[in-house]
Parts: structure tokens; sequence; C-alpha cells
């Protein structure tokens, strides 16, 4: 009898210890093959290229690309890549943004590591997978609201202007965003200028804030010390 194949499984998560205890158990399930963890959207994405994994594990809450652009990137790319977010939040707005970019599954990180398992399992046999507690505290409201939900000020954006727009917010210069999209800094100071206009922002700091009010970054004191002065 020929046995099963393994669930081949791409992390991306930013939090080291979450990072090793999610390892350690995904190790001890017979189905599942661990092949690379990500430490942010970016390389999440750079190395679904390389690896084409079944199933991405995807923080939504991380450095230099988050999760709901990494998502989009990947799934728009690789359709047969799927892609489980794996979250603490559990509000609308989170959840919208995550299927929005065709995220196949939501868990809660609050949830026993065997809701995982199961949601892994279901995506990969190509079904939809919304953690008990998702469905329970936001699903109805967001089906309700689906077509009523006002567009965000970022859909006005380009997938390259939400990366660059991110990479401001979290306080990166000009050459920096530069080196890590290879690109010239003209190019840059020209994205930063038309997603100013777009977003109607006068200053990088109006950025800062639509990007935190949009969920784009987290905002924390870490962050904050960051963020060069010029921004502040």
């Amino acid at each position: 009898m020929q046995e099963s194949k393994q669930i081949r499984v791409l992390l991306a998560e930013d939090h080291a210890m979450v990072r090793e205890g999610l390892r350690l158990l995904i190790e001890k399930q017979p189905d599942i093959e661990l092949i690379y963890e990500a430490e942010d959207g970016r390389a999440a994405v750079e190395h679904v290229r390389e690896l084409l994994p079944d199933i991405v594990i995807m923080d939504i809450t991380m450095p230099n690309l988050n999760g709901v652009e990494a998502t989009r990137q990947i799934v728009n790319e690789f359709p047969q890549v799927k892609v489980i977010a794996l979250s603490v939040h559990s509000n609308r707005r989170f959840v919208a943004d995550m299927l929005g970019a065709g995220a196949a599954g939501y868990v809660l990180k609050e949830c026993l590591f065997g809701e995982l398992v199961q949601a892994i399992q279901d995506v990969n046999a190509g079904k939809s997978y919304l953690s008990s507690r998702i469905t329970g505290l936001v699903v109805e409201d967001y089906i309700k609201r689906l077509t009523k939900v006002t567009d965000s000020p970022l859909s006005s954006l380009k997938g390259r202007e939400r990366e660059v727009l991110q990479l401001i917010a979290e306080g990166k210069t000009t050459k920096q965003i530069a080196l890590e999209l290879h690109v010239s800094t003209k190019t840059i100071d020209a994205n930063r200028l038309k997603i100013m206009g777009k977003l109607g922002a006068h200053t990088v700091v109006d950025l800062v804030k639509i990007a935190i009010a949009e969920n784009l970054i987290d905002f924390d004191l870490d962050r904050v010390a960051q963020v060069p002065a010029m921004v502040l």
C-alpha cells in the first residue's frame, strides 16, 4: 500500500518563539512536513517561488511585507499554493483583508494546535477553513457587510505602492527601501509622491498615521524608536 504524500508547509512568522513552538508540534505530525520558516512576508514570497509548498501558514502583522500583501502576491502568482492566516486578531477587518487577499483559511493563535492541523488538512483537500471562534465572532457580520464595507484608502494603491508605504511607515529611509526593492532612490521618491497624492497625505507623518489606521503595520514603542526623526 502506497504511503500518502506529506503536506509541504511553509511557515511565515516573525516571532522566533512562536516559530519554534509550531515547528516542534508540526514535526510530530506524520502527514505534514515543515519545509521553511520565513521571518517576514517578503521572505515568504521569495521562498514560495523557490520551494512551491502546498500550504503557507501566514502571520498577518510582520515587518517588511505584511501577511495580507504577501498572501495577495502568493495567490496571484501561484494559485495552487494555499494560504492559511494564523493570527491573534479576530476582528472583521483583519479577516476581511486576509480573505479578500485570497487566504483559504483563518485560524486564531489562541486555538489549540489540533485546529491548525485540521485547517492544514482541510485546505490541502481543497476546502476552506475558518477557526470556530472566528465563525462565531465575525463571519456572519462579514457576509452581511461584504458589499457595504467602505473601501480602504489603500485600495487606490498598487501592490508596489503598498510595499513602499509599509516600509516608509516602518521607518526605513529612501536608500534602504531602494536597496530592499532593487530600484533607484529616484523611483522610491516618485512612488512616495504618488502615494501621498493618492492618499491625500501632506507629510510622511500622515502616511504613518494612515498605515497604522489601516492595519498595514503595528504601532508599538519598539517601532517608534526605530522611526527616523524626520518621520516623528
